[in-house]
This record gives C-alpha cells, structure tokens and sequence, in this order.
C-alpha cells in the first residue's frame, strides 16, 4: 500500500498502516513481541513489516512479557521509539511491574532528563470464544496508573490516527484493540499519516435527551442502541471516550450538562471500573444538570465466561436500550 492511499480497511488492518507509515518516516520507531515478525503476529497486525524494515527493527521475542516491557523501556530512554506487542492483554501482568514502576516514573524519577516514548499495544476484551485469559478487560487497572495514557480505538479510523498520535507521544501508551471488533467492519482511511488528538472524546452522534458513554467494542451496541431508541423518539448523544486517561472531562459534562442523563457502557466489570470514574465526576460537577441517576450497563463481577456463557456477559443492545428507558421513564 502507497503512501496517501485511501482504502476501505478493518480495524486490525488500520493499526498495521499506521505502524507502517510511522516506520517509514521515522528510523528510531522499532516493533517487538511474541511472534510479531516471521508470523505477523498472532492476529497478523504487524503482517508484513519485517519484510519492509529488516529484523532489526521488527524482533520476535521469547515467550516472556516482562522481557518485552524492560527491553522496551531501556529502548526509548536511549532514543527509540518501541511499539510492544502483548499478546493478549491477559498475558500483560508479568509486565505489570516494568509499567508501573518504570515506564510510568521515567521523566519524573530523572526530573526530566529521561522519557520514555513507547507503546505497548495489546487486544483485549471478549467476544471472539477465547479462554478467559485471552478476553481480558482490565484497561481500569492502568488508568489509576499516574504518567501512562491509556488509549482505546473503536474504529479503522480512530486505530489509525490515534496509534500514530501514542508512537508520537513523549510518555508511554497502553494501546488496547478491541479484538472482537478487529474485522467486524470496514471503513475508508486515507493513509496520509495524520494523527488524531489524544486525551480527547469523540461525538459519534448528536442527541439532547440521554449521553451514551462508551469505549472500545461497546461502540458498537451503542450505536446499535441508539439507532433502536430513535425508533421510539428518544434522541441519544453517543461519545467514544477514546482516551480512557486521562479522562475528556469538559466533553462528558457538556454533554450531559445538555442531555440530563447519562449512561455508561463497558464491557469490564463493574466494580472500579473507568465507568464509576465517569460516574464520580458526573456527580461532582453536573450533578444540579441531572434529571436521573447516572446508569452503568457492564461486564459482571467475575471471570469472564468460556464461549458458550460470553454473550451472557457481554453488554447487549437491549441491555442498553433498557437503562435508557429506566433513565428517561419510558
């Protein structure tokens, strides 16, 4: 694929475009991980770029995650820009302490003398009949991790722009893909390196009777949700948080500043999860603009389920489409 192209692409094959481009403008962005190489990775996110750029910029690793954070994070204190690939997110916690005691204090532990530009990107969620280690949702376990940025595309073109927007940043990115929507559609992305802002929600669709709040696969059912309830009348405002930290607060509390009610939507479980931080500072700082209490529809508080029982868990569109007839009185 040449550079400026425009094509219709799936999300899985909008990350790969974006690796390639950043690549190729910029000699210091190097990929590893388990299998991301000769294979492409075990989605094929990364197909195709040892052969554009040589094995020393696209490494196979061993079967080991804390080797990957550490080799990374040394990496990007010596003027690379690595892009890390878990797996699954399931297998990231033997990681957990390079990115949280490492990655995360860089700049603040050298006062500024070392950063530490990486991504490590990793799919998540449930939805594809995995093991539960394969469908993890545990993006609310690094949001309370202060200097990393957690980012979550929802689309061909938000995987796009907001992967290069993480190689570009200073500081590390988690960057989680929502593996059950990796080929669920298609959608034109012009290939022209263009990133997206980070740290910023996305409106996907204008309403003033309810906000729809929601990330990753999620989107999906939302929209799904909202096309439903419009049947009935009911106008739903539906924003992508995107960047689940730091939060876009000023978009979330516009919008339902506007609306009067607001649900949330995840696919994690419920307890501690970015949906009660979105529910906390709803209640802070527009708690006089609401009409209703704020309701989260979520994942439940367990291990996620074996294929049979996932749906079951998983947030559904009438599931959505109930907690907004329970907000507006329906």
């Amino acid at each position: 694929m040449s550079q400026s192209d425009v094509c219709d692409v799936t999300l899985v094959e909008a990350v790969n475009m974006a690796l390639h481009w950043e690549m190729a403008q910029d000699d210091n962005v190097v990929v590893l991980g388990e299998d991301i190489a000769t294979n492409g990775g075990v989605f094929r996110a990364t197909l195709g770029l040892k052969d554009a750029f040589g094995f020393k910029r696209v490494m196979d690793t061993p079967l080991a995650e804390n080797l990957i954070a550490g080799t990374a994070i040394g990496m990007s204190t010596q003027g690379l820009k690595p892009v890390a690939e878990f797996q699954f997110m399931g297998f990231i916690y033997p990681a957990m302490e390079q990115i949280v005691c490492h990655a995360s204090r860089m700049r603040n532990r050298t006062r500024g003398r070392l950063h530490c530009p990486l991504v490590f990107r990793a799919p998540f969620g449930g939805g594809i009949h995995a093991p539960e280690h394969h469908s993890e949702s545990t993006e609310a376990l690094f949001a309370h991790i202060p200097g990393v940025r957690v980012v979550i595309p929802s689309s061909p073109q938000r995987a796009y722009g907001l992967l290069l927007a993480a190689i570009r940043n200073p500081d590390p990115v988690i960057f989680l893909e929502p593996k059950r929507i990796y080929r669920a559609v298609t959608q034109s992305v012009e290939n022209n390196g263009e990133a997206l802002p980070l740290d910023t929600c996305f409106t996907l669709r204008e309403g003033d009777d309810v906000t729809l709040i929601t990330w990753g696969a999620c989107v999906m059912e939302t929209l799904k949700a909202a096309d439903t309830l419009a049947e009935q009348g009911v106008g739903c405002e539906v924003i992508d948080v995107a960047t689940v930290s730091p939060l876009d607060r000023e978009t979330l509390l516009c919008s339902v500043a506007k609306t009067g009610r607001a649900v949330i939507v995840h696919e994690a479980c419920r307890n501690g999860g970015v949906g009660a931080e979105i529910a906390a500072s709803i209640a802070e700082s527009a708690f006089l603009d609401l009409q209703a209490p704020v309701i989260r529809v979520t994942g439940y508080d367990t291990v996620m389920p074996y294929y049979r029982n996932e749906q079951s868990y998983l947030p559904q569109v009438g599931d959505i489409v109930h907690a907004v007839e329970q907000v507006i009185g329906l």
